[in-house]
């Protein structure tokens, strides 16, 4: 039966090589035989993905179904199991033997497949949330967490030996950095090349291990992160440490990404580099005019003139009162005024309000 890459990767007909690609990562991260995975579903989703990753391969499925390598639709010659993959395009192809190299395939993907002799490897990204208050948000502020994360041996500085001992050829690859694999299939012998496992594609070792990590250069330990949130963030909004991730020998740290979460305030809202707020004033002090004091963001009192209304609701911008952002100006703060109209009228007042009826206001 043909196999259907789309459904194999999760992905809609539709999808862009850039879906293909992240569906393709998630997959390979879950079912890698290195991390336990299913060996079979491995290779089945890293066979849909050869072919929907190349435009043409791709095309020739969406036109024939599932080919292979000079051939037309599945079942000819009984190779349609093969799936498009054209080993002629790997290194050392001679019609019976194939050898390649795994970063040549996955460089791209070296923090899932660890290959390439450290080309491209890098720890795991790490994502963690942290709650601030609407003033902090606006102000900015710094926020300290302890992580308990994968990090560089602080006595090997990563290298995996005891400080001053001296490194020896690595005896799994003899030097090389990498090891080969043999396998036998219906096709001839396969060579996989890839990045040894002794000495993380260096090709030397220690000849004593550091005591600390026991020669792993890395360890699970607590770590103390200061993150700086800048002023004006908005709810949601992700800030990136680069390198504050995980650590892995021989290669880069990932990244720590931090959501912010902000407070909603009881008076203050944003609204780009804006401030807003709502001030309600009673009716006599909407037609002649008032002075009311107001607590800005910062704790600060300010004292605002507001002139006789001409219309219900009006607005009043006090200028460099609101978010300060990254090209060094200042929004303003804008004051939404309404007329707060009174739940009860006395006997007095009403003889007053039918004088101003008199009037014709």
């Amino acid at each position: 039966m043909a196999k259907n890459y789309y459904e194999i990767l999760g992905v809609d007909k539709k999808a862009t090589q850039d879906d293909v690609k992240k569906a393709f990562r998630k997959l390979a991260q879950k079912h890698h035989p290195d991390k336990g995975g299913d060996e079979a579903k491995f290779k089945e989703i890293t066979e849909a993905y050869s072919v929907l990753s190349d435009d043409r391969k791709r095309r020739e499925y969406d036109s024939y179904g599932q080919t292979f390598p000079g051939g037309g639709p599945t079942g000819a010659g009984g190779m349609g199991g093969m799936g498009g993959f054209d080993f002629s395009n790997f290194q050392g192809f001679n019609g019976g033997n194939v050898e390649f190299d795994i970063s040549d395939i996955f460089g791209g993907f070296g923090d899932i497949f660890g290959g390439g002799h450290g080309r491209g490897r890098r720890g795991r990204d790490i994502s963690i949330d942290t709650e601030i208050s609407f003033k902090e948000s606006i102000l900015g502020t710094k926020r300290s967490v302890v992580l308990t994360k994968v990090s560089q041996c602080d006595v090997c500085d990563g290298s995996g030996a005891k400080p001053g001992t001296e490194m020896q050829t690595c005896k799994t690859c003899n030097g090389a950095g990498k090891i080969h694999e043999t396998r036998d299939s219906i096709l001839g012998s396969f060579t996989s090349v890839r990045s040894c496992p002794t000495c993380e594609g260096s090709g030397k070792t220690p000849k004593e291990a550091c005591t600390h990590c026991n020669g792993r250069g890395i360890m699970r330990k607590e770590e103390e992160i200061n993150i700086q949130i800048p002023a004006g963030i908005d709810n949601g909004q992700m800030i990136r440490m680069p390198g504050q991730g995980e650590a892995i020998k021989g290669g880069m740290s990932g990244d720590l990404y931090v959501k912010v979460h902000v407070k909603a305030h009881s008076i203050y809202r944003k609204e780009g580099a804006n401030l807003v707020m709502n001030l309600p004033i009673k009716l006599t002090d909407a037609l002649l005019g008032t002075t009311v004091t107001i607590t800005t963001i910062d704790d600060k009192k300010l004292e605002v003139k507001v002139p006789a209304m001409q219309h219900t609701e009006e607005t009043l911008r006090i200028r460099n009162k609101g978010v300060a952002y990254a090209e060094g100006g200042q929004g303003d703060l804008l004051i939404k005024i309404s007329v707060a109209m009174p739940k009860k009228i006395s006997a007095k007042a009403k003889k007053a309000i039918d004088e101003l009826k008199g009037e014709g206001l």
